[in-house]
Parts: C-alpha cells; sequence; structure tokens
C-alpha cells in the first residue's frame, strides 16, 4: 500500500505540534486519501487534529499526492492482462479453478470506495453495476443495458468477453462453462445468501463446487490498495432530519418486538445513517460513514465503526443508547447472539452471505426480513419533504442558470461535455446548503447521449453541435434534500425523428405524473404508463423507469422502484422517486426527461371507493420545447406542460439574475404561445 512520506509527515507534526506519532499519522492520513474530497477539500484531515489554515493546506495537498498514486496504480493502462495471470496463480495456489468478482464491498451499497473497486482494478468496467467469472482459460464479464456500449468501451476483450446479464446470466454462463470437477471460489463478504445460492447451483450443474475462501485472493495480488476511506462522521440535525433518533430507534424496535426478534443486524450504511441521524464521507457522492449495527428490541444501537472517524462530540451527539465499536468486533457479537440462541434478524437481499453464516454457526435463530430501516426511511416525514422541496427549487434555479447561459454559448460550437458538465456543477456551488453532486454528471453530446451511463473523459470527450441532441443527467446533495434531473436539449434544428421520439418520451413522462392510483399499487404496475407511447411504434428502452431517493442521502434508495419487473413493495405517501422514460438510438442520439416526484394523497373523488394516491412533481427547470412534436401531444398533455412551466417560472423567476430570468421566461411560456 502506498502510504505518505513519513518524513514529510514528521516535519508536519512537528510543526503542528500534533501528538500522533508520524506512523500513525502516515495510516491516517493514507485513509484520509482513501476517502473521496468534498468540496472543501479532504474533510478528513480534521482528524489529525486542530490545526490552522496553512498547515491544513499542506496535509490536504499531501493527501491530494497519495490519492493520486493510488488513482496512478489504479488506472494503469494495460494491466488487465498482467493482474488477470496474477489472479490466477494466487487461485492455483489455493487449489482454486476460478473465482467470482463482484462490483459489491461488504456493505452492498451502490457506491464502492477506491479499496473495494476489485471488478474495475481487474477488468478496466467502471458503471455501477456488474460481475465478473474468472476461470482457468476463460473469463467472463456481465453488466446490464445500462451499460452494453460502455463494458465494450472499457474492457480489453482479449481477456474478457462481455455479456448481457439479463439475456446470458453468469450462471447460465459458468453452468455451460464450468468443468466438471473445478473448484469456484467467491468472497462470502462480497455476495448475499440469494447469489450464493444461484452460483452454487450452476456450479452443482457444471459438475463443479462453490467454495467459501478465507481471505480474498484478488485483494492478496493488489498489493497497491488503498486503506479503508476515513472521513469524519457529523450529525444530521434534527432541522433536517425531523425526527430524532431516539424516536426512530423506538420505532424501529417496536417492530423488532412485534416480529418476536431480539435485535437485527443492520450492513446498509445509510440505513446506520438515517437511524442515527449521521452523515460520513466515505464513498463518492453519498454522505454515508461505512459501518454495521446491531440494533435491540429495546432500542439501543451498537455501531461498528472505525473509532477515528468519530469525535468527541459526535460521541456525545450519539448519547447513551449508542455504543460505539471497532470494526474488528462485529463477528464476536453476532458470535455472543448465537450463544444466547437470540431470534436475529437479517435482510437476504442486503446483507452479505458472511453474516448468515456467521450467525448460524454461532448458533443463532435467524429471521430472514427486509432491513427494518427501509420502508421507514422511504417514507419522508413532514420536515424531509419540505426540504426536498426547497432543495428542487434552489437546484432547479441553478440548473436554470445554466441552460439560459448554454443557450448563449453553444451557437459558436466551442462548448463540449466537460466544459458543459463544469459550468453546470459550478452553478450549483453557488447554492446554499450545497455539499457535493449527488452522482457524475453524465454529459452526453450526440452518440454519447445513447450511452445511458456515460462518463465522458477526454478521450470522448465531444462538441455540442447543432442538430444533436444533448442529453444531462446530474443532481445535488444538499443539507435539506437531494436532487436527480435529466434535460435533453435541441442544439439547433433536430430532424422529424428525434421530435417524435423527444415527443414520445415526455408522453410518457406526463402519463406518469398525472396518474391516479389506489393504495397499494406497486412501481410495477404504473411502468407501462411511461412507455406506452413508445411501445405503439415499436420502440422501448432499457433500463427502469424510476429509483427512490433519499433525503440527503443516497441517490438511488430502495426498496421501491418503477419498473417492468419493479419492486413489489407499494408505493406509499412521504415516497420520493424519479419519473425518467427514454430512447436511445445507438450511434446517434440520446433522449430522457427526469423529474423527482413524491407520493401525496389525493382528495376523494365523488363516487369513488378506492383511496387514491398520486404525484407531486419536486423538480423545477424547463423542458425544451424546441424539441417537441406539439401534434402528437393531446389537449391534457398540452395542458400539463404549460401548468408545470407556469410552477416553474413562478418558483424560480426570484431565485435567478435579470437576464436568466428573462430566457426562463420564454423557456417556459405556453406552448401554444
Amino acid at each position: 500500500m502506498t502510504v505518505p512520506s513519513s518524513a514529510a509527515l514528521t516535519e508536519l507534526l512537528r510543526d503542528a505540534g500534533l501528538a500522533a506519532s508520524p506512523a500513525e499519522a502516515a495510516s491516517l492520513l493514507a485513509g484520509v486519501a482513501a476517502a473521496p474530497p468534498t468540496v472543501a477539500g479532504y474533510a478528513g484531515v480534521s482528524l489529525l487534529g486542530n490545526v490552522g489554515a496553512p498547515l491544513r493546506r499542506r496535509l490536504e495537498a499531501l493527501a491530494a499526492e497519495t490519492a493520486a498514486q493510488f488513482s496512478a496504480e489504479f488506472e494503469r493502462p494495460g494491466a488487465t492482462g498482467e493482474r488477470l495471470a496474477a489472479l490466477r496463480a494466487e487461485l492455483r495456489r489455493r487449489s482454486l479453478d476460478g473465482f467470482i468478482v463482484p462490483l459489491n464491498d461488504e456493505y452492498h451499497g451502490e457506491y464502492v470506495p477506491m479499496r473495494g473497486q476489485r471488478l474495475a482494478w481487474l477488468t478496466g468496467f467502471t458503471g455501477s453495476a456488474g460481475v465478473a467469472l474468472v476461470l482457468p482459460d476463460k473469463a467472463a464479464i456481465f453488466t446490464d443495458g445500462r451499460y452494453t456500449l460502455q463494458v465494450r468501451e472499457q474492457v480489453d476483450q482479449r481477456h474478457f468477453s462481455c455479456h448481457h446479464i439479463t439475456d446470458d446470466p453468469p450462471y447460465a454462463w459458468l453452468a455451460k462453462t464450468m468443468l466438471p470437477g473445478q473448484r469456484l471460489g467467491y468472497d462470502a463478504w462480497l455476495h448475499t445468501t440469494d447469489g450464493v445460492m444461484r452460483f452454487a447451483q450452476a456450479c452443482e450443474k457444471a459438475g463443479g463446487a462453490l467454495v467459501a475462501v478465507e481471505g480474498n485472493p484478488l485483494d492478496a495480488v493488489w498489493h497497491d490498495q488503498p486503506p479503508a476511506p476515513l472521513s469524519p462522521v457529523v450529525p444530521q440535525e434534527l432541522e433536517y432530519a425531523g425526527e430524532t433518533s431516539e424516536a426512530k430507534r423506538n420505532r424501529v424496535a417496536a417492530g423488532l418486538r412485534d416480529a418476536g426478534v431480539d435485535a437485527a443486524v443492520l450492513t446498509l450504511p445509510e440505513s446506520l445513517a438515517w437511524l442515527l441521524n449521521i452523515r460520513g464521507g466515505d464513498v463518492p457522492h453519498t454522505p454515508l460513514p461505512l459501518g454495521f449495527g446491531l440494533v435491540s428490541a429495546e432500542g439501543r444501537v451498537e455501531l461498528f465503526i472505525d473509532r477515528r472517524k468519530i469525535g468527541p462530540a459526535v460521541a456525545g451527539y450519539l448519547g447513551n443508547g449508542v455504543g460505539i465499536r471497532p470494526p474488528e468486533e462485529f463477528g464476536a457479537a453476532l458470535d455472543a447472539l448465537g450463544r444466547d440462541r437470540r431470534h436475529v434478524q437479517a435482510d437476504p437481499a442486503t446483507a452479505a452471505a458472511w453474516v448468515f453464516d456467521r450467525l448460524a454457526k454461532a448458533g443463532a435463530r435467524i429471521r430472514h426480513a427486509e432491513d427494518p430501516c427501509l420502508i421507514l426511511k422511504a417514507c419522508k416525514n413532514a420536515v424531509e419533504l419540505d426540504g426536498s422541496r426547497a432543495a428542487h427549487k434552489r437546484d432547479g434555479a441553478a440548473v436554470s442558470r445554466f441552460l439560459a447561459w448554454l443557450a448563449g454559448a453553444v451557437g459558436n460550437g466551442d462548448i463540449d461535455e466537460i466544459a458543459a458538465a463544469e459550468k453546470l456543477s459550478a452553478c450549483r456551488r453557488e447554492n446554499a446548503l450545497f455539499q457535493d453532486l449527488s452522482f457524475t454528471t453524465i454529459s452526453g453530446a450526440g452518440p454519447n447521449g445513447a450511452v445511458v451511463h456515460y462518463r465522458v473523459t477526454p478521450k470522448t470527450n465531444r462538441r455540442l453541435e447543432a442538430g444533436n441532441f444533448y442529453l444531462v443527467d446530474s443532481g445535488a446533495q444538499y443539507l435539506d434534500g437531494t436532487t436527480d434531473i435529466t434535460r435533453t436539449i435541441a442544439i439547433g434544428a433536430v430532424s422529424e425523428e428525434m421530435r417524435d421520439r423527444f415527443t414520445r418520451v415526455l408522453k410518457g413522462h406526463i402519463g406518469l405524473a398525472t396518474c391516479r392510483f389506489p393504495a397499494g399499487t406497486s412501481g410495477a404496475q404504473l411502468d407501462v404508463l411511461a412507455r406506452r407511447a413508445l411501445w405503439q411504434v415499436g420502440l422501448d428502452y432499457d433500463h427502469g423507469t424510476g429509483h427512490g431517493v433519499g433525503s440527503y442521502l443516497s441517490v438511488h434508495e430502495g426498496p421501491h422502484r418503477i419498473a417492468k419487473a419493479g419492486s413489489p413493495v407499494p408505493l406509499r405517501p412521504g415516497m420520493i422517486v424519479s419519473n425518467e422514460p427514454g430512447y436511445y438510438k445507438t450511434g446517434a442520439y440520446g433522449i430522457r426527461i427526469e423529474n423527482l416526484v413524491a407520493v401525496i394523497e389525493l382528495p376523494p373523488l365523488a363516487g369513488g371507493e378506492k383511496k387514491l394516491l398520486g404525484f407531486e412533481t419536486l423538480t423545477r427547470a424547463p423542458i425544451d420545447r424546441n424539441a417537441i412534436a406539439t401534434a402528437l401531444l393531446t389537449s391534457d398533455e398540452i395542458a400539463w406542460l404549460d401548468d408545470y412551466h407556469a410552477t416553474v417560472y413562478r418558483d424560480l423567476a426570484p431565485l435567478v439574475d435579470a437576464d436568466t430570468a428573462r430566457w426562463l421566461e420564454a423557456a417556459t411560456r405556453p406552448l401554444g404561445g
């Protein structure tokens, strides 16, 4: 592992009069460098002590230098073959014939710190979903429809074959590729029990065996693997959380008692962040402190986290109902529950198989059930909803400033994807309560917009040229809410086909935004509304229509979603979900229109017999009128768009400068006027 220079640290520590030894400080600063920097720099530098501005700048420079060393080795060109050969040699040493390399880390969240980016280190693929299978003479990587193009661009196909995870699942590939008698290894920390079962069945079908390993063999050959990230834990104050941690713990505990459960295992960091009203900075774009937890039926929580992240003020904020213990004691705590024959709840969809294996071995009585925080967290309280509304207005003002700038800047043909993304980020940074982007901005011009989760690089960067669409999917993290918005902009005049496709996507967006549905309806039952106009002419898109969104937490939040094969969880008042149908023509253009909406209870209808729910649109920003084929819209659809634009202008005009306000007035005028 690369660590900061001891000599440089010794000098800094001496200048600062800090008590930590150079070795301790080097370890801590390496962890700080392994965490993503914030808009204010490397927040973890504060963990070294209370230092003045000059010394802080020197420490941050050393952290940045260390992070650059991590990245340089991580991204070294042409390393795939070398790393694959090293992994296979390590597998032979362990009497294994193959190994599963998922994107997951032990927390099974969406964002994985650099230390856990094993799939990217081995294959070069940087998307947010995927798995690789390595056998003695063959290797394959599997991704979903969002990454069909990206995976082929990033992965060296001399070493890995690329597969669609739905059309050609890894389990099917393994069953037909693995040879009888071969042993396939897996790290139980990185898989759920359901995933392990499916891989075991595939191995059995091939006449092989699935084997849990002690210590990840890939880690053994990743010699410059960064340490676990270190960023300070901070309170999420009541003015933004809307409910005390004690009240939340009591609600969770009551549910456990009703289920006859003594304790629940919490492995999702966002559940711990919500339950304890804390935030952190251990992963990119999502304010999470990485750790594990146990919550008892009495409402006490044991938090297993690197103690260096917890300052005295935060320890006091957490209070006596929360114990802070090192991560190394997590296994022993599970063992203790087993010895006492406790009823322990864990979520098979999100908790590592290691957790279930450890509990079973210790003798615990295991209840397979959903993380008890998920539904409670998904249904936002009144304070969180008001915070989200306020955040979306500020965010919409920033997006409108960007769109007004873009309208005046693209005429000379000098604007490219990187410049546009940087300008949008700069507009957001001016907003009150801004903390970070909520994900890396997707800034795709022309054919790059057809790559669903495109990430611009200097190599792929394109200019925004007349006759093309520009797709920008972006969002921000504010202390009072998380935003996510996609707009597709026509650069100059676009073809009739492009206007047709844009309008059909808009019709689907409006169809979902305006629907009424009875309580108990799931997102899967609504998904068709967003696709209908595309289906009518034989078109579709290969991603879900909507994902849940947290409250200054993850921009992708479960358990609810809107998709063809969506979650069966009913939509409930207070849930926030995206509305984002799209259309993508490979090699030509991409279209997506995304707003965030909140599920609300609607007034009863005269003569109606069912309690009805609907959506309140939270996002505030114009939808490009220049890309619409008005003749395809019904009068009701036009009325919705005009009403939405009137609301956008009313809410945003007071928040923007005079030039932007003039542009906004034109961008939101009635479609017929």
